[in-house]
This record gives structure tokens, C-alpha cells and sequence, in this order.
């Protein structure tokens, strides 16, 4: 399968390296190339589910402190607080903050998506997720709540909603005929994220510890986000748009069968949102 066209399929001038016009797939390109670049994504933002491991190293960054003082203090001065060590609560509502951020910033950015291509929102999520934990990570060195939660939190939260969707969104394009698969390829990376990211970072912290201060939890964030900020960021610049009008070789849209729950008609986002079926779904989630 052909190399891609780097340039506008109309014959225009080309875009900047981010735009989607740049990755157009030339008619031989191997749309099973695309599957990887997904999964490169989906594995690093899935340590989202990992970071488990983090929360008890977190609260035992600070080796002497006022025990009976630290009891009572509360959420807000623990988020500016550098002489009493934080709550398991006060650190895993990290966690709490990055699965708000990653639906606001789904269904915020999910149609722009669509217009600047995966390229572009894949590099982004990278620039998100893996500097949001390098920023996390000087909010622990830092012994500063609100910086950990700024970090790892809302700008990792971007990142996970654009790497979420992003993977999803173009493989269901390169894929019509084998749409379960195709995303389920994604979603196998996103849950295998915590499973190996939470055993390197378990290894880092002890590599670090031994070295450093803090049980070595703000080294590797910072390691893992570079980290994280690479293979992302090589997932997206492997991704390609398929040409206006592409369909898999020998492959048609299946015929309406007539079956009245199933339908063949598009309702567009600005539209779908006033349905109560949407809202029916939403509470569900």
C-alpha cells in the first residue's frame, strides 16, 4: 500500500505538519497501520487507572511533621500547605479530576476534532497528558496540592478526553466494515494502560527513592510523562485520513433491513444533544 499524499487532495497548497490535509492516505496505503498508532495512545493514557500506586507514596512526601496540627487541617490548606504531609483523600481527587476533564473536554472538543484531524488533536492530548504530569510532578517536589491537581488533574484530563476519542474517532473510519474490532483494539490499549504503567511506575519510585527525597514519586511523574509524551506523540504523527469517498476493497454499506430498533439515519451532534435519548444516556454513564 502507497505512501501517503503530503499534501491537499485538491491540489491547494499543503497545511503545516499538524493538519489534516498533510495525512491524507494515498489508494495503497495499509489501513492496518493505523490500529497501532491507537493503541500507542490508548496504553499511555490508560495509566490514568493506574495511578493507584501513587496516592500512599504521596502522603508520606514530608519525613517530620506536626502530627497532632497536620490532623486538623483542612482540604484548601492542604492544598498550599508545605509542612504537613496530604490525605489519601486530598491526592486521589486527582483522579476525580482527570475523568471530569476527560468528558468536558470530549464533548467540548470532539467536533473540532473532526475538522483539524487526529494528527493535530493526537499531538495535543501528548502535549496534555505527558506535560501535565511532568507539571504534577514539580507540584510533589514542590510539596504544592493545587499544582499536582492543575497538572496530572485538569491538563491531564484534556489530554486523556483528546487521546480518548481521537484513536476512536479514525479507526471507526478506517474500519466500517469491522467497527467492534476496530475499537476495541483502542479500548484494549486503554485498560492495558494501567496494567503496565503501574508496574514501571512502582519500579521508578523505587529506583528514585533510593536516590532522592520523597519516595521518588515526583521523578517519575516527570519521567513518565516525557515518556508518555513520545509514544503518544508517535501514535498521532502515524495516523492518516482516508480519501473522500474510501471504502474497504469488495466492501458495502449493509442494506436496511427494516428492523424497527435498528436505524440508518445521522443525527447531527448540534442535534442530538436537545433529544431526551441523549440525556436518558448521559444519566445512565
Amino acid at each position: 500500500m502507497s505512501a501517503v499524499l503530503e499534501g491537499n487532495p485538491q491540489g491547494g497548497p499543503p497545511g503545516g505538519i499538524l493538519s489534516k490535509d498533510r495525512i491524507v492516505a494515498g489508494p495503497r496505503f495499509n489501513r492496518w497501520l493505523v490500529p497501532p498508532a491507537a493503541l500507542a495512545i490508548h496504553l499511555c493514557i490508560g495509566m490514568a487507572y493506574g495511578f493507584s500506586v501513587f496516592w500512599l507514596p504521596m502522603t508520606k512526601l514530608l519525613a517530620s511533621t506536626d502530627a497532632a496540627a497536620c490532623a486538623k487541617q483542612s482540604l484548601l490548606s492542604e492544598m498550599f500547605t508545605t509542612s504537613c504531609n496530604w490525605s489519601v483523600p486530598a491526592v486521589s481527587l486527582t483522579f476525580t479530576l482527570f475523568i471530569v476533564m476527560l468528558g468536558v473536554s470530549a464533548a467540548l472538543w470532539g467536533g473540532w476534532l473532526e475538522h483539524a484531524g487526529p494528527r493535530k488533536a493526537g499531538f495535543i492530548a501528548a502535549l496534555c497528558w505527558g506535560g501535565g504530569m511532568v507539571l504534577g510532578g514539580i507540584g510533589v517536589a514542590m510539596h504544592q496540592l493545587w499544582l499536582l491537581w492543575l497538572g496530572c488533574g485538569i491538563l491531564g484530563g484534556v489530554g486523556q478526553g483528546l487521546g480518548y476519542i481521537t484513536p476512536v474517532s479514525t479507526l471507526i473510519k478506517w474500519f466500517p466494515d469491522r467497527r467492534g474490532m476496530a475499537t476495541g483494539f483502542a479500548i484494549m490499549g486503554y485498560g492495558g494502560g494501567a496494567m503496565i504503567g503501574a508496574p514501571i511506575a512502582v519500579a521508578l519510585m523505587k529506583h528514585f527513592g533510593a536516590t532522592g527525597g520523597g519516595g521518588g514519586v515526583a521523578d517519575t511523574l516527570m519521567a513518565m510523562g516525557v515518556l508518555y509524551f513520545v509514544g503518544m506523540s508517535a501514535g498521532a504523527f502515524g495516523f492518516r485520513v482516508a480519501p473522500t469517498g474510501w471504502k474497504p476493497e469488495g466492501w458495502n454499506a449493509p442494506a436496511d433491513t427494516g428492523k424497527a430498533m435498528i436505524t440508518r439515519n445521522h443525527v447531527h451532534l448540534d442535534k442530538a444533544w436537545k433529544t431526551p435519548q441523549f440525556w436518558l444516556i448521559w444519566a445512565v454513564l
